[in-house]
């Protein structure tokens, strides 16, 4: 996974690891390490934003991303959603721009919690959305995409959407393998997945973590946040919690529809 960390959690990671960052700024980045391309139609709903992050259509008309990839509430129309197909320069590509950007309030930065945000699009989009997980499981695997690098030293992120499956780490393994590197996990917020072959990383920011519901249908149990380098042995890729936030983004996304 990849992830842009910021502030002087940032600095400091950077330091210990070399975190990396996407086209300079100081936030946490994500692509998929050791996954494999995804077949046209398989996640109809993931789509890319403008500034290197993805997204899922929560809504016709609303995507759901991480808060540290957009700049605040507000309006905006300067983020380009790219949607409908995994290859981003595919003719059958569908395209739309925000025109609103709603972030959870108490969002700071990704390792510190609320790390979600809903933006409205200038248009509704013609596909179908992803569910939001009515249950609170968060253990066992589930898959992650992206158009992020797939290697943490790549110098390029994709134009095809990747994806993979990844195992959940409990939170008290998480926990500790993070405090060695002086962060502190809010584990009653996240979802810590991967291993050291398969994980998110840069450019895959703000995309969705899936599962299947008790019918067989894709939802969303978690969106990509951040972590320390891509696919590192003890320290696996975090991801908001979709359960803890579910009635505040469905009351979100009611207001952006």
């Amino acid at each position: 996974m990849s992830r842009l960390l910021a502030g002087a959690i940032a600095v400091g990671l950077a330091a210990i690891a070399g975190v990396a960052y996407a086209g300079g700024a100081r936030r946490p980045i994500r692509e998929v390490v050791g996954g494999v391309p995804a077949p046209e139609g398989k996640f109809p709903w993931v789509v890319r934003l403008s500034m290197g992050c993805g997204g899922a259509l929560t809504a016709p008309r609303v995507v759901l991303t991480a808060g540290h990839c957009v700049d605040g509430t507000g309006d905006t129309e300067k983020i380009e959603v790219v949607a409908g197909a995994v290859d981003l320069k595919s003719p059958k590509a569908q395209s739309a721009h925000s025109v609103r950007v709603y972030r959870a309030p108490g969002f700071r930065d990704e390792t510190r919690g609320d790390d979600w945000a809903v933006i409205r699009l200038d248009h509704p989009l013609n596909l179908p959305v992803l569910p939001l997980s009515g249950t609170d499981a968060d253990k066992g695997e589930f898959v992650v995409m992206g158009w992020g690098q797939t290697r943490e030293d790549s110098l390029k992120q994709e134009q095809r959407l990747h994806y993979a499956t990844v195992p959940t780490v409990s939170d008290d393994e998480c926990a500790k393998e993070y405090k060695r590197a002086g962060v502190r996990l809010v584990a009653d917020e996240s979802i810590c997945a991967g291993t050291k072959t398969v994980d998110t990383c840069q450019g895959d920011s703000g995309g969705p973590m899936v599962g299947r519901d008790a019918h067989g249908g894709w939802v969303q149990i978690g969106i990509v946040s951040w972590g320390l380098g891509c696919a590192r042995d003890g320290y696996p890729g975090v991801y908001t919690q979709i359960a803890t936030f579910r009635d505040e983004i469905r009351k979100a996304v009611a207001r952006l529809s």
